[in-house]
């Protein structure tokens, strides 16, 4: 029950600040789970099985707030659903020891980024529907191979553009429910075809993912309005720095300074 409890209260506090900024439900998620020593595939699947029900909550609340440019949403989120289903494929065929220090400096990289994109204004302007196919690509795998990657991948990227964060945010949340739904179903592919060989590690962790659903479900129907209330730069440090922090903490676990 304990770990139910805390995965619930990482889920909540991970949701809420991805309905804000468009990001941060995965990365947070997945390295909390990392730094309790899950094998990367094992904690990206667990991360993506919970992420099909908050991102269809957080996905509608955005629609129901107008949050979402549905010409870039299209190309968005058929690339992202190519790119999810290869990153998972690959992580899945990979040792987690060896892929487990590239996620580290992936995603101290983009603790790096939030942040420096906290300090940073520019004005919206629009952009074209086209660009959602790279970018979508992209962010898909490194979605998969991360265990969280969508939204510091495409958010950033059309605020970065130009977009205007409200709908930028919107926009890359409505796509990600796809998203998850065929990186998942790659993950169980994988696992019934064999392609993944240490897939039994995922009954370890029922109590984690189980917490990882209810928090995010209880906050993710307020995602449409936190985007368009809370002080984005306040949550963009907040978080940059929550990854930060794990990131780092999970270094010292691979350098053996601590346990």
């Amino acid at each position: 029950m304990d770990t139910f409890l805390l995965f619930l209260l990482v889920g909540f506090l991970a949701q809420a600040v991805d309905g804000a900024l468009g990001m941060a439900y995965g990365l947070t998620s997945n390295t909390v789970l990392l730094a309790f020593g899950v094998p990367p595939a094992a904690a990206s699947a667990s991360v993506h099985a919970a992420e099909v029900f908050t991102t269809a909550a957080s996905g509608g609340s955005h629609i129901y707030h107008r949050n979402v440019t549905w010409s870039l949403w299209l190309p968005l989120t058929v690339a992202g659903v190519l790119g999810g289903i290869l990153g998972a494929y690959v992580l899945t065929g990979i040792d987690g020891d060896v892929i487990k220090p590239f996620i580290l400096v992936y995603l101290a990289v983009m603790g790096v980024w939030i942040l420096l994109r906290s300090l940073k204004h520019r004005e919206p302007r629009r952009i074209r529907g086209y660009w959602g196919a790279p970018l979508g690509l992209i962010g898909g795998f490194m979605d998969a191979i991360g265990g969280g990657g969508w939204g510091p991948t495409a958010t950033t990227a059309l605020v970065g553009a130009g977009k205007d964060p409200r709908r930028a945010i919107g926009t890359v949340n409505a796509a990600e429910f796809f998203v998850t739904v065929a990186i998942s179903a790659t993950f169980v592919w994988a696992l019934v075809t064999g392609h993944w060989e240490q897939a039994g590690a995922l009954r370890d962790y029922a109590s984690a993912v189980g917490g990882l659903i209810v928090g995010g479900l209880v906050a993710a129907p307020f995602a449409g309005w936190i985007a368009k209330t809370v002080p984005m730069p306040i949550l963009s440090r907040m978080v940059g720095g929550l990854i930060l922090v794990l990131a780092a903490w999970q270094g010292l676990q691979l350098a053996g300074v601590v346990a």
